[in-house]
């Protein structure tokens, strides 16, 4: 019986993931903005512990658009998502980026970029390929990737 959950994670991630960014989309949407998606950081039946946006580039690697760190040991502390400041003038934008970070403060480290994808396009209503391509606009306009 273990074995067969153990075999049946990825299954069940999935479906979580599907349906907490379902939940989002009929709560939040269908147009999530800037003022939506500060509602929705408060909102611990949708993200779990407190969450600062912050605008630095600082922790970010080379590329990277956004990172999500700890602000403590306790999950119960918060995080802050890290967004690279050249975004900071197009918040209408930022919440693709912010709910790829989210998946990690939902479900935790163990999650891959495609289960932060599958969260993100459904939160926002888009197809996962649909989504993924905006990610990687975005991720273009700050460069950086030829450095890793």
């Amino acid at each position: 019986m273990a074995r067969e959950l153990k075999d049946n994670a990825p299954e069940v991630l999935n479906a979580r993931l599907v349906a907490a960014g379902a939940d989002i989309r009929e709560k939040y949407g269908p147009h999530l903005g800037w003022e939506e998606l500060q509602q929705l950081l408060a909102d611990r039946s949708c993200v779990p512990y407190p969450c600062e946006i912050r605008f630095d580039a600082e922790p970010l690697l080379p590329g990277e658009f956004a990172h999500t760190a700890p602000k403590g040991l306790k999950p119960e502390e918060g995080f802050t998502i890290y967004v690279h400041p050249s975004y900071a003038g197009q918040l209408a934008l930022v919440p693709y980026l912010v709910l790829h970070q989210l998946v990690a403060v939902r479900y935790g480290d163990a999650t891959t970029p495609e289960d932060a994808e599958t969260f993100g396009s459904c939160a926002l209503g888009l197809s996962k390929e649909a989504y993924y391509q905006a990610l990687c606009e975005l991720s273009g306009q700050i460069g950086g990737d030829e450095l890793v």
